[in-house]
Order: structure tokens, then sequence, then C-alpha cells
């Protein structure tokens, strides 16, 4: 689904991403990770086309996210409270996006009705713009929106960061549910080591731009990931 080559971004003369291949398949559950600095956020940003590389392309569907749109009608992503609209009440919000993927009012009402357990009441029918929700709800509210047009693809950065144990957990069997039930590729970066092996069936890990591993997630892949990381602590 995914197709890297010679993929390069500099800043500042420092070579910040580096991959000279990678490819996804369709249906796949990636986790990316690497310390602060190996190039994970700005790889999704160039994914998504928010920047372009120096060189090298990304396809997508064999098709360069940079000189197409096709890719945005099957690709949704939260990366950050950035791409939030924080002067809206989560339900607007929720409407909002939900019409960019041509949902219905009706339909995006019904689709929120799956996230009750996930919301634990704090998100809906407050009367609160996001911009006053807390860090984690703002997080829950941005996951569900990118969640809710069911994409093809959906890239998540530190989805687990800010939000509480119970809420973890939930997100955790939402995400299996995305690859094992409906076959959507999902690429997610995060700290935690925990969380993205258990979740994830692929781990790439990251370091100064270029992707040093690339394993099959099993049994011995936490273990291992926590070896490599206390030695560079």
């Amino acid at each position: 689904m995914i197709e890297i080559k010679d993929l390069q971004k500099v800043y500042n003369g420092v070579r910040v991403v580096n991959i000279p291949e990678l490819n996804i398949r369709t249906g796949e559950t990636i986790g990316l990770i690497g310390n602060n600095g190996a190039g994970k956020t700005t790889l999704f940003r160039m994914m998504l086309d928010l920047i372009r590389p120096d060189k090298g392309v990304i396809l997508s569907k064999e098709k360069d996210v940079a000189q197409s749109n096709d890719w945005k009608n099957y690709t949704t992503s939260y990366l950050d409270e950035g791409f939030l609209i924080d002067y809206l009440t989560p339900e607007e919000y929720f409407y909002f996006t939900g019409s960019l993927f041509k949902l219905s009012k009706a339909h995006v009402d019904s689709e929120l009705t799956n996230y009750s357990e996930f919301f634990n009441g704090e998100i809906l029918n407050r009367g609160k713009y996001i911009r006053d929700l807390s860090k984690g709800n703002q997080a829950k509210v941005g996951v569900v929106a990118s969640l809710m047009p069911e994409p093809e693809l959906l890239m998540l950065d530190e989805p687990f960061a800010n939000i509480d144990p119970s809420t973890q957990i939930r997100l955790k069997n939402m995400v299996k549910e995305l690859g094992t039930k409906k076959r959507i590729t999902t690429i997610i970066s995060s700290h935690d080591l925990n969380h993205v092996t258990d979740v994830c069936e692929r781990i790439l890990l990251m370091e100064k731009g270029k992707i040093i591993k690339d394993i099959a997630t099993n049994s011995n892949t936490l273990k291992e990931l926590e070896e490599y990381f206390s030695v560079l602590s």
C-alpha cells in the first residue's frame, strides 16, 4: 500500500530522514519507534504531504502523495492537537471532519455511539469547546475523528500519551480490531514500547533518520527493544 524510495529530508545541513526503501502492505499494523529526534514525526508529515522531501518519493497505492490527491480520500491521521479546530465543540468538529468524507450528520451521530466507552462521558454533550478540554480528552477527539470514516490508511502519532490507563486499554483493543477485522493499514508512532509491541505486528525502529531495524513482532520483541534502548541511555 505504501512504498518509499530513496526518501531524504535535510534541515540545517543535517539529514533528519534517510530511508532508501520501505514497503508497508495493506492491512498491516506498524509501530514506529525511536528516541526524540529520530525522524518519526518528520516521516509522518512527509507521508501526509505536509512537508516535502528533498529527495525521493512516497507512493500510496502506487501514486506519489506529492503529485496526487487521491490518497486523501482513504487516509486519516491524528498527529497532535494542531490537527483540531479548537474553537469548535467536539460535536461540531466531528460533523465537520465527517463532512470531508461525505458522512451525513445522522451517520456521524450513529458512529459516535460506538465510542461511548472510549469517551467515558467526558466528550459529548458537555458544552465545552475543544480548547477547554484536557490534553487527554483532546486526543480522544482527534483519534475518534480519524477512526470515524473507516479509512484504508490510518496514521497516529503518540496516541497513548496523555490518556488514562483505562482509555489506553480501550484504544489498544480498538487498534487491534482495525487490523484483524477491518484490515485497515495502521501506522502508530509511540514512545511506549509495551503498548506498541502489544498492538503492532511489525516494528520499525528509527535512529537518526534511518530505519535500523524492521522486526516482525513476537514474544521476545519487547525485551529486545528494551535492551536496545537501555544501552543508549
